[in-house]
């Protein structure tokens, strides 16, 4: 599975910016798929996943403001991100879980990464 982001950009504080992966490659071994980002300075973070038949998640700092859509039959996710804040300035980086079935160790998760796109907030 490979991931391209695509939509990174700068936006004025209160804006808003849609970023998009598009994932090729084996997708159909796609368990879940999100999206983290990294500030300068900082550990990547999450900011929302989306399993496979399960629950949304978002992190406490994007809530009500970010949406993850998942269009599986173009195999895409995008992240909708209003009301943006110059916190929320960071490198965003597209994740997949992806299964790989083995015989020595039956069913594992890979995560795999996309390049990453850059998102700046100007205030």
């Amino acid at each position: 599975v490979q991931l391209v982001e695509s939509g990174g950009g700068l936006v004025q504080a209160g804006g808003s910016l849609r970023i998009t992966c598009l994932a090729s490659g084996s997708v159909w071994n796609i368990n879940s798929m999100g999206w983290y980002r990294q500030a300068p300075g900082k550990e990547r973070e999450v900011v929302a996943t989306m399993p496979n038949g399960g629950n949304t998640n978002y992190a406490d700092s994007v809530k009500g403001r970010f949406t993850i859509a998942r269009d599986r039959a173009k195999n895409t996710v995008d992240l909708q991100m209003d009301s943006l804040k110059p916190e929320d300035t960071a490198v965003y980086y597209c994740n997949a879980g992806v299964t790989v079935t083995t015989i020595e160790n039956g069913d594992r998760t890979l995560e795999v990464w996309g390049q990453g796109t850059l998102v700046t907030v100007s205030s």
